[in-house]
């Protein structure tokens, strides 16, 4: 038996053939279920920013239901939070908040809860899941996605690396059956769901995970909010001098140029791509907090690049 005979073909927005969401259902408008983490405990990855994580992955959360809503194929977005500040500032927007995730929680329960509701309050619309971290999402660019979507079943988007997915869609009454998670992709096809392959849609693919996802994204072309908190001053680059250095924890400090010794822990040290530091280089530097909270979150030799330098 070969690989294609157990998975579903993949299918593009022009493939001979393929039919796509009944037009009727489209001219209603897609319900767009958008999953929101707490904020205290998203995007760990991006913990070398220290306070500014959490408002980074508000921000993320902003812009991609700003796009999802500005989409001419999207009729609403429900968000599906227990996170009290990002239903405030969501719902700002103009999208739907489900405040009663069920028990017990996590992504898979709430994205299946948010569908269910979708289907309750707008039975002949159409209803995909979506990412909560594509800050560079582009509103004519999910349009393509969605008018790819066959108009039985079940389909799926993977993310940039293709392993992971960031759209599952459904135009009938059945069932989306989430299975995010590592190896979604994979479980996606598995299930039965069919996989959209749209190279013409890098911005719903890009989800956010890494300072590197981070800095991909840019280029893209950030979101408002997810670009007006990078200009914080908390994140302006700066010179200063390697102090201190433990290999065996990666965490040291740095001297800046008045003398102001500044800690660094693990994360800031790997989110400079660094695999050793000797007292004495010059490094460039990004810092957050202030007096004796102050820190590194960021540092790397001036010749290494810095993934969120515009």
């Amino acid at each position: 038996m070969t690989e294609d005979t157990v998975r579903p073909a993949a299918v593009g927005p022009t493939a001979p053939g393929q039919p796509h969401a009944d037009r009727g259902a489209l001219r209603l408008g897609w319900s767009v279920v958008v999953p929101v983490k707490a904020l205290a405990g998203a995007k760990s990855r991006l913990a070398a920013l220290g306070p500014l994580r959490p408002r980074l992955a508000l921000a993320f959360a902003l812009d991609t239901v700003a796009a999802a809503l500005a989409c001419p194929a999207v009729g609403r977005v429900l968000v599906v939070t227990r996170d009290a500040h990002a239903a405030g500032a969501l719902r700002a927007l103009g999208a739907d908040v489900l405040a009663d995730e069920p028990e017990p929680g996590g992504l898979n329960p709430a994205l299946a809860h948010g569908a269910a509701a979708a289907l309750r309050r707008h039975p002949r619309s159409p209803v995909t899941t979506l990412s909560a971290d594509l800050p560079a999402l582009r509103p004519t660019e999910l349009a393509r996605v969605l008018a790819a979507v066959p108009a039985h079943g079940r389909a799926f988007l993977a993310d940039t690396p293709g392993t992971g997915t960031v759209l599952l869609a459904g135009t009938g009454r059945e069932p989306l059956r989430p299975a995010f998670g590592p190896g979604s992709r994979d479980a996606h096809l598995a299930g039965g769901a069919t996989e959209l392959l749209l190279p013409d849609a890098p911005s719903v693919r890009r989800d956010v995970d890494t300072p590197a996802d981070l800095a991909e994204a840019r280029l893209l072309g950030l979101g408002p909010a997810t670009a007006a908190l990078l200009r914080s001053p908390m994140l302006a680059p700066m010179q200063a001098t390697a102090f201190t250095y433990d290999p065996t924890t990666r965490s040291g400090s740095v001297l800046l140029d008045d003398g102001t010794p500044v800690p660094f822990d693990a994360p800031a040290f790997d989110a400079g791509g660094l695999r050793l530091l000797r007292p004495g280089q010059r490094v460039r530097i990004r810092t957050t907090g202030e007096g004796p909270d102050r820190r590194v979150v960021f540092l790397t030799l001036q010749t290494f690049p810095d993934p969120a330098a515009g």
